[in-house]
Parts: C-alpha cells; sequence; structure tokens
C-alpha cells in the first residue's frame, strides 16, 4: 500500500457513535505522516528508472529571505533551483528529469506535487470533520494560537504539516493581518518526533539486533526466495534479503515511491507484483516495529520520549495550565497579559508532520498495530482527549462519574478572538501564566509517574478519556479494555490514567542519558514485555 485512499466523511450516525453524547472533545492531537515523496536513494537504474523526477514544481518557485543592507530589513528573495550532478568525467552537468526536463527536478526524498496535494486533502478532510461537523474549531481564526504546530526538522515532514495546515485552514478562513504561525522545530540532536536511532547509539544497537532477527529469520525462507524470483535480476546482490544490496526497505521504498507517481518514472510491471509487495511490507513491519511489541527499553528509546509530551498536554490540558502546549506557541506572555488576568490561550489543536516509522512506533508501543501493512504516505493518526460531560447521566460500571465545569462550543475567531478568548473557557488567569518562565518546563504533573501521584493529582485526571484513531479507524489499546479503564459501553476510550499509566512505564526520564547506557548490554528483553499495558 503506497497511497492512502481515504474513507468516506463519516455519516451522521458514526458520528453520533464516534463522538458519544456523554462526552465533550477538549484536544486533538494529530500526528502525520508526510505525503508521496521521490525515493531517498536513486536505486534502479539497470531497471530504466530516472534517478531525478520532475515532479517538485515548488523548486521553481522557492522563496527565502534575505538582508537588505541599506534598509537593515529582511525581504523577500524569489528564487528556483535546478540541479547540479557529476558528469561521465566528473564534470558538473545538469540533472535532467526522464524527458529532458531541467526545472522543477526533485531532491531525493522530496515531497512532490502529488504528496502536496493529499496533505492538502488531508488538512480538508480534518476541517470537514473538526470545524463543519462537529463545531469543534472555529471557521475562521485571527491567530493561531490555539494551534500547536510541530515537525521534524526534514522538510517534507514540514510542508507536509504546512499543507495540512492550509486545508485545515485555507487563506481565506484567515484573518487579513493574523500574525505568522509558530512551528516548532528541534535540533535533530533532540528529535523525538520519530525513532531517532542517528542520535540514540542504544537505540541503533537495539534496531540493528531486530533488523538482523528478522535477517536470520527470512533471508532463507520460502517468501524470500519468491522475492528473488521476482527481483532478483535487477539486485546488485543477485538475491533479495533483509540486508542485501539495496536492502529489502529500499527496494519497498522505491516500489511505492514509484506506485504513487507518474509513468514517465514507473519501473517494469514484475516490480508492482502484489504478492511480493505484502510479502515486503510484513517483512519490512517486523524489521522496523517488532521491537516495539517485545521490549519496554525499545519503546522508551525510540518513542518513548514522543508519546511523553503528548501526554503531557493531555494533563496540561486537564489541569488548565500551560503544560497543554500553550507554553511553546503562546504569541506573549508579557507582564501587562498577565496583570489583567488573560494568561496564554488553550491549545485545542495540535498537528506534527513526521513519518511512517513514527505511526508505526506508537500504535505497535500502544499494542495497537495489528497490521502488516506499512503506513500510506498521508497516513496520520488523531489522538483525540474528551471529558464526561457535566450533566453526564450514563454510570461508567465501575465507577461514578465525575462533574466537571462546561465549555461552550467553539466561536470564529475572526469576530471574537482577543487576546484571552479561549482562555475564559478553561478559567486561566495570570497565576498560570505567571509561572511560565522561557527556559524552564511550565508546572503540572504531565511528566510526574503515575504511581508517585497524590492523591488529589489523580483526582486531575479524573473524567477525562483518549481514544485513538489510525487513518480514520478507531483503534483500541489493549490494557484499557480491563474494568474500571474505560468509559462505560466502549473499551475504545481509555480513561486518561490509564492512558498515562501506560505511556509512563516507557517514558524515559532523561533520554540523552539513556541513549548512552547500556551500550553492550543484550537487545533482547528476558521476559516478555508486551506493549499497551500499565502492568
Amino acid at each position: 500500500m503506497t497511497t492512502l485512499v481515504p474513507r468516506p466523511p463519516y455519516t451522521d450516525d458514526e458520528l453520533r457513535s464516534l463522538y458519544p453524547a456523554g462526552l465533550e472533545l477538549q484536544l486533538v492531537q494529530i500526528l502525520m505522516r508526510h505525503g508521496e515523496r521521490t525515493p531517498v536513494r536513486a536505486r534502479f537504474q539497470n531497471a530504466g528508472l530516472a534517478a531525478y523526477w520532475p515532479y517538485c514544481s515548488a523548486a521553481r518557485q522557492l522563496q527565502s529571505v534575505a538582508l537588505d543592507r541599506s534598509t537593515g530589513q529582511f525581504t523577500p528573495l524569489e528564487w528556483k533551483r535546478r540541479m547540479e550532478t557529476f558528469g561521465p568525467n566528473d564534470e558538473p552537468v545538469l540533472a535532467k528529469g526522464p524527458r529532458g526536463e531541467l526545472d522543477g527536478i526533485c531532491e531525493m526524498g522530496m515531497l512532490t506535487d502529488r504528496g502536496r496535494v493529499t496533505t492538502y486533502d488531508l488538512g480538508s478532510r480534518l476541517r470537514r470533520l473538526y470545524v463543519d461537523q462537529l463545531g469543534f474549531l472555529p471557521p475562521n481564526i485571527s491567530d493561531a494560537d490555539s494551534l500547536y504546530l510541530r515537525a521534524t526538522p526534514i522538510p517534507r515532514a514540514l510542508e507536509s504539516m504546512q499543507e495540512a495546515f492550509s486545508g485545515l485552514y485555507p487563506r481565506h478562513t484567515r484573518s487579513p493581518d493574523m500574525a505568522p504561525p509558530s512551528i516548532l522545530t528541534r535540533n535533530i540532536a533532540d528529535e523525538t518526533l520519530f525513532p531517532n536511532d542517528s542520535s540514540c547509539r542504544r537505540f541503533a544497537a537495539l534496531a540493528r539486533a531486530f533488523a538482523n532477527r528478522a535477517a536470520e529469520r527470512h533471508n532463507d525462507s520460502d517468501e524470500m526466495a519468491y522475492l528473488t524470483k521476482i527481483y532478483g535480476k535487477w539486485m546488485s546482490s543477485d538475491k533479495v534479503a533483509v540486508d542485501s544490496h539495496p536492502r529489502l526497505n529500499g527496494l519497498m521504498d522505491t516500489v511505492n515511491s514509484t506506485l504513487a507517481h507518474g509513468p514517465e518514472t514507473k519501473l517494469p510491471k514484475a516490480f508492482y507484483d502484489a504478492k511480493a509487495i505484502g510479502i515486503m511490507e510484513k517483512i519490512s513491519n517486523e524489521e522496523w516495529f517488532q521491537g516495539y511489541k517485545e521490549s519496554q527499553e525499545y519503546r522508551a528509546l525510540g518513542i518513548g520520549g514522543l508519546l511523553g509530551d503528548v501526554v503531557s498536554r493531555m494533563v496540561g490540558s486537564a489541569e488548565r495550565s500551560t503544560a497543554d502546549g500553550a507554553y511553546e506557541v503562546a504569541q506573549a506572555l508579557d507582564d501587562k497579559r498577565i496583570h489583567e488576568g488573560k494568561g496564554a490561550t488553550p491549545i485545542r489543536f495540535g498537528l506534527s508532520g513526521c513519518h511512517d516509522t513514527t505511526l508505526a512506533a506508537v500504535l505497535s508501543s500502544l499494542g495497537a498495530f495489528e497490521t502488516d501493512r506499512w503506513p500510506p504516505y498521508t497516513s496520520h493518526i488523531a489522538i483525540e482527549m474528551f471529558r464526561q460531560k457535566q450533566q453526564q447521566q450514563t454510570k461508567n460500571q465501575d465507577s461514578a462519574p465525575t462533574t466537571l465545569p462546561a465549555i461552550p462550543p467553539a466561536k470564529d475567531t475572526t469576530v471574537v478572538s482577543k487576546p484571552g478568548f479561549l482562555s475564559s473557557l478553561f478559567s486561566w488567569g495570570g497565576s498560570a501564566a505567571a509561572k511560565v518562565v522561557p527556559g524552564t518546563p511550565p508546572p503540572g504533573i504531565g511528566r510526574k509517574k503515575t504511581e508517585t501521584l497524590t492523591d488529589n493529582e489523580k483526582k486531575e485526571l479524573e473524567g477525562y478519556y483518549v481514544r485513538l484513531r489510525y487513518n480514520d479507524q478507531v483503534v483500541t489499546i489493549p490494557g484499557c479494555k480491563a474494568p474500571g479503564k474505560h468509559f462505560a459501553g466502549d473499551e475504545s476510550f481509555c480513561t486518561l490514567a490509564e492512558f498515562k499509566a501506560i505511556v509512563d512505564k516507557f517514558t524515559p526520564d532523561n533520554w540523552k542519558s539513556q541513549c548512552l547506557a547500556n551500550i553492550d548490554a543484550p537487545a533482547f528483553p528476558a521476559k516478555p514485555e508486551p506493549a499497551g499495558y500499565s502492568s
């Protein structure tokens, strides 16, 4: 599977089932894979595949900022990019597409025109659900203070997130004087929005061990022999293996990339054998993601930091504090606003541009990735936090309902958005804002381990539920199925307390230190450590 075929919008009956009357949506965090791209390396030129692809129209109309020394101001600099490469005798030559194209040539691993379309369309589908159908987000905005936007340092992830944001809020729905939205990025050495084996030595060692195990299991299998029969004559090593050249995952990468694009960059028909693609995806899934299902350390170093952040934002939202993500994106927390009791705007919606390895790692670590299919381009996970309504009459089968103050529906912020508008919904005041100090984390219990919470702190989590949807299909976390750990009548709505307890088990205390520890320790756990449980 390469390009996601989205399902139709939810019907009214489906919406009533997916969003029960007794629960109120409070925070949504979207993790999205980037859209269609070129292969990350040039492969299979011996099969007639062009090394450079002409599918990146953005390269014709790039824009940078340049400092004008005469005015001291930054001004736009418009330019187009042409790619240069080696000629036959190492002299420089222009890279060209399969029909001699010189402009619009993509870099390796670059988001293509097709990828921009599908990620914009994802944003449009999110708008249809959260704006048009649920009324959770306002139809128009004059600022982005209630939005948490983040991307990895890899350009295709950032560009895909920007396209999705543009689909969620097209230009005509944004106020003309709206300030530029804040988009969070990290240095690659600090990045946890994807499994970062390049910056985590211990995780790299674990990943190699699980990859080697997959090679031992499958390299001499009948399934791999079938792949060699299909692809062997184009392989440098004359055979296909987990660790062949190119690696099995690299073969799959090029097949999927060509499947997503036009006839000028197609491989021979044999490459698209359905049985072969299914085998590649199944074995690659085991190589890359089985570790999350079996090893708590693998989960902690690979994706625990990200999920710890996701939980911290949900807990911050429950606590009505800037730990919900407002700390990172607030336009200002100056003395004047604090004095007026207008703290930061609460975060309602998060959108993070990431990768296939992010999505599969998250679902696998929660015991909810029960598929052999590789995550398609533009896949996404919606992590939705609900709270029980004030007048909820349905009794949880194991606990009484919690009474919480009601939240009004979303409003059109082009009309009513002023500093502190959404903060009134959560009764945030100067006291919470006053504690925000740049360079220090916001206050709250989000990162405290469940077993260390006081009774009063545990009460902060009561009445809140978490539900995940992967490509618009509900997934259920196994540890949330037990009595008392989900919303009455629906096991997919995990209590926030249980969801946090599950994630706490593999949230690292100090990721960088743990990445340098136990380098030579055994890679595989001595006893089973299944994913998706708090104990």
